[in-house]
């Protein structure tokens, strides 16, 4: 992914005032910054929701988003959500999809309904979408939030072994928490980014 001098104003107030980024492949990235520094503005640009006032995003490959905010059916199942992004991304089948929620020790859930699901739980659903057609570039917006410990490590686990493969993974969050695992990190700050060369505590 290739973002070059994104600007983004809302009225007079200038949100992004310039970010430079570029996630190369087998990188495993991250990005935080206190709430109303912009991010929720950057993901939505760097996704494709929101087109920027000035400069580009490139997306090399196969992209991938899960968005902080759930996007579930709730009277639809599981198995009825898969067969659904199944459908739409053109998929021969649900190997990939399997392997996630394998992972993530979700694979019990797949004749529950959504709406009876705890929010880990639809936040485990909302990660095996986003990974479902196996992205090259893949944006995951506060992605470990309503894990418990155990999933939480899952999701490093999936991670780093998605970085180990080859593909761009960026976390964004408000805290990043394990910021050895990562291979980059940014902070979001008067609306641009700033690389942290070697962080050494969680970051707000």
């Amino acid at each position: 992914m290739d973002v070059q001098d994104v600007h983004h104003s809302y009225g007079q107030y200038a949100v992004l005032r310039g970010v430079d980024l570029r996630l190369r492949p087998g990188t495993l990235a991250g990005i935080v910054g206190e709430n109303g520094a912009g991010k929720t503005t950057l993901l939505r640009i760097l996704s494709g929701e929101l087109g920027p006032d000035r400069g580009s995003v490139r997306h090399h490959g196969r992209f991938g988003y899960c968005p902080q905010s759930v996007v579930l059916d709730d009277s639809f199942t599981v198995r009825q959500h898969l067969d659904l992004f199944k459908a739409a991304f053109g998929l021969a089948d649900l190997r990939r999809s399997e392997e996630v929620m394998e992972t993530l020790a979700f694979t019990e859930y797949l004749d529950r309904r959504a709406g009876q699901l705890s929010g880990g739980s639809r936040q485990k659903l909302n990660l095996t979408l986003a990974l479902m057609h196996d992205p090259d570039v893949l944006l995951l917006d506060e992605p470990y939030q309503g894990f418990d410990w155990e999933t939480y490590l899952r999701f490093w686990e999936l991670a780093t072994r998605l970085r180990d493969a080859g593909r761009s993974v960026l976390v964004v969050s408000h805290l990043a928490y394990d910021i050895d695992r990562l291979d980059l990190l940014w902070r979001l700050e008067n609306g641009r980014l700033h690389r942290q060369e070697r962080p050494t505590g969680a970051a707000a």
